[in-house]
């Protein structure tokens, strides 16, 4: 039998001692790159995955409708008005075939709603895009600037927020006309108060932070206080309100075409194709307002979806 030391147990002990510990789950996160964990607690939440996926299909559908859609819904050429109204699956002239039918205008409807979410998609976002630059400009000037200036920019800001989107839309589009710029320009005017305010609320915040005022000790110049140091911690919740506009965006033009307001007949959005079934939906010709109204519902959708997800990702008080 073997009889230990007496010290054999502390040299156990400090060998344990002097082995590294493990790091732990909140040490490995705390390492990570913000993108990493961005991404990582993104592709957490597989709903989130499954909008993202879907809104990625959606935007190479767009991008490449010219090369996937079977005819160009804008060349009068191609079109036949008998070929009108025809059911899912019918047989095309050329020996292709209608894979979601024909509108009243011979339309093939799937490269119709292609081109739809290409044109729907483009006034989004670039409605978005201006929108967000201005309330980002006025946001930012309100907060550094204050005093009247503040007070002028945020009574402007909660004067059109009392009142309806749509309601603002429909007076615009009224006095400018029809029109892709202009429908763009009545969305812009619609949303850009919406980012002011969320702007000016962060940016209230981050002001009151050391940095700042370590910022202005030393005589920075306020265009580099603004641009270096406030702007990049204001811009966490200003994407997740453009993820989130972009589907409102798409919806109030859709609507504006749908009523026969937004774009030209030229140029068909998803809107203006389910307008153009509408009166057909009794007839038993559902699939003119249907297919479309599946894209744009896929569209919103997709665009929530990964928006909620970026909120509960980008906001530390939300995540599980």
């Amino acid at each position: 039998m073997k009889v230990r030391g007496p010290f054999e147990p502390n040299v156990r002990l400090n060998r344990r001692r002097a082995e590294p510990p493990e790091k732990d789950a909140q040490t490995l996160r705390a390492a990570e790159s913000p993108l990493r964990r961005v991404v990582v607690d993104f592709l957490a939440n597989p709903v989130a995955v499954f909008g993202l996926a879907l809104l990625v299909l959606i935007l190479l559908v767009a991008l490449l409708a010219p090369l996937l859609s079977p005819q160009n819904p804008y060349d009068l050429a191609q079109l036949d008005v008998m070929d009108g109204r025809l059911p899912p699956g019918s047989p095309s002239p050329t020996g292709g075939t209608y894979w979601l039918g024909t509108d009243d205008q011979g339309r093939d409807m799937l490269s119709a709603i292609f081109y739809g979410l290409r044109i729907s998609l483009a006034v989004g976002i670039a409605a978005t895009t201006v929108a967000l630059l201005i309330g980002l400009a006025m946001g930012l000037t309100a907060t550094y600037v204050g005093g009247r200036v503040e007070m002028l920019i945020m009574r402007i800001v909660d004067i059109q927020l009392s009142f309806p989107a749509i309601l603002i839309a429909l007076i615009l589009i009224a006095v400018l006309g029809q029109g892709t710029g202009k429908v763009i320009a009545a969305l812009v005017t619609v949303q850009w108060a919406y980012y002011a305010r969320t702007v000016r609320s962060a940016a209230i915040v981050e002001k009151r932070k050391e940095y700042i005022e370590a910022a202005r000790c030393v005589a920075l110049p306020p265009s580099r206080i603004v641009f270096r140091h406030l702007l990049p911690n204001c811009l966490p919740p200003m994407i997740v309100v453009a993820t989130v506009q972009v589907a409102a965006a798409i919806a109030l033009e859709a609507t504006l075409s749908f009523l026969g307001l937004g774009l030209p007949i030229t140029e068909p959005s998803l809107g203006l194709l389910i307008a153009n079934g509408y009166q057909y939906l009794l007839s038993g010709k559902y699939w003119i307002s249907f297919f479309p109204g599946i894209a744009l519902l896929c569209t919103i959708v997709s665009i929530n979806l990964v928006g909620d997800q970026l909120r509960d990702v980008l906001n530390p008080r939300l995540q599980r």
